[in-house]
């Protein structure tokens, strides 16, 4: 069996790894460098709190292989895991708080929830008077996502999978052998044949779809990231903080530096993923450090704004993926809506299920199916940061 993978991100990477582990030929097609889209700007949080019970069994699937990163794949990936602290200004956000964590704690996680002042008590440099409450877990944390992707692409030609940068998909037509589907997949140098074709290209996904007729709702969407120093250095244990209400987060970077970053306002206009700013925009960037220090005094008026970037998520409607074999023989893995590094182990392992077994196993992924927006049983992940 042959199985085309679109897209060289830590998802495809994964994937094809997956894949080969199990036997399968694979080729994975990358338009440009591997990582180069999303996954080489993003910010490398690895979390078990999330809102849908879905979205923490992804987590839960793949943190052991998180985990265990060095020993499996030979590289170590500056995994650190000071925790993730949730903070609530609202009433409602806070009892939504309390259903979150008891369905963490129920699918294994063991996450808590906090009052003010226990809050006050563990991290005294926030602003706990402003907050209602708070979840925390100490599983949750990040990782530098270009050595995992480094990891992935070296165990995945090991695994034999042959991985061609600066080819692109340009065209994928669906054949039919002995009643059974069968793919060219077009690139600038040949058609490739392949019994499957797992579509990972996260911001380029709705382009890969659409070769084959579909129309699917996921989108390129700008998000940015501040490098600052604050005023007060943060400490390495520092959880990574998010101010929910506001859309604020901030993270202890090396030798009391900070990432800050957030979404705020109202959603961001699609863009096209090979035409956008890559740079951070200073207003933001105020914007930003404002609301951080609004959540923590760290970042007094003498914090300075050290550099930044922009990326893109691939999101859909309600921040959540689609992962499926959508046609017979063409499979989606896209949407993510900024979990995919943290979600990309466990992710791997269903698409190959999928292709080789003909159904997952790992997590139960029904309701990641496409048709829930047409049937309007789209999923609410409030967790979003």
């Amino acid at each position: 069996m042959h199985i085309v993978v679109a897209g060289g991100g830590i998802v495809g990477l994964s994937c094809a790894h997956a894949l080969a582990e199990r036997g399968a030929a694979v080729t994975v097609c990358e338009a440009g460098s591997l990582g180069g889209g999303s996954t080489a700007r993003a910010a490398g949080g690895i979390r078990t709190q999330f809102s849908t019970r879905v979205n923490v069994e992804l987590s839960l699937a793949s943190l052991p292989v998180w985990e265990s990163f060095e020993e499996r794949f030979g590289v170590d990936i500056a995994y650190r895991r000071p925790g993730y602290l949730f903070l609530a200004r609202e009433d409602d956000t806070a009892e939504a708080f309390r259903e979150q964590v008891a369905m963490q704690n129920d699918c294994g996680a063991e996450n808590e929830l906090l009052s003010p002042d226990e809050v006050a008590a563990r991290w005294p440099h926030l602003r706990s008077e402003a907050f209602v409450a708070a979840t925390y877990s100490s599983l949750d944390g990040f990782a530098d996502p270009h050595l995992a992707l480094q990891g992935y692409a070296t165990a995945a030609r090991e695994a034999g999978v042959d991985i061609r940068t600066k080819t692109p998909v340009i065209g994928i037509e669906r054949r039919s052998v002995d009643d059974s589907p069968r793919f060219g997949v077009e690139t600038p140098d040949e058609t490739l044949d392949a019994d499957y074709v797992v579509n990972a290209a996260g911001a380029w996904a709705g382009e890969i779809a659409a070769m084959i007729g579909l129309d699917l709702p996921v989108s390129p969407r700008r998000r940015q990231v501040a490098v600052v120093e604050p005023e007060t250095p943060i400490p390495e244990s520092e959880p990574l903080t998010i101010d929910l209400d506001t859309g604020s987060y901030f993270r202890p970077e090396r030798e009391g530096q900070a990432l800050v970053g957030g979404h705020f306002g109202s959603d961001d206009p699609a863009v096209d993923p090979d035409r956008f700013s890559e740079s951070m925009d200073l207003d933001w960037a105020v914007t930003a450090v404002e609301r951080a220090a609004d959540c923590a005094d760290y970042f007094g008026p003498e914090t300075r704004i050290v550099r930044g970037w922009a990326g893109l998520y691939a999101v859909t409607p309600d921040h959540h993926p689609i992962v499926e074999e959508t046609l017979a023989g063409f499979v989606n893995a896209i949407g993510f809506s900024g979990h995919g590094f943290q979600h990309a182990p466990a992710t791997g392992r269903v698409v190959a299920e999928l292709c080789l077994d003909g159904e997952a196993s790992l997590v139960d992924i029904s309701l990641l199916r496409s048709d829930r927006f047409e049937r309007g049983k789209g999923l609410t992940e409030r967790n979003v940061a």
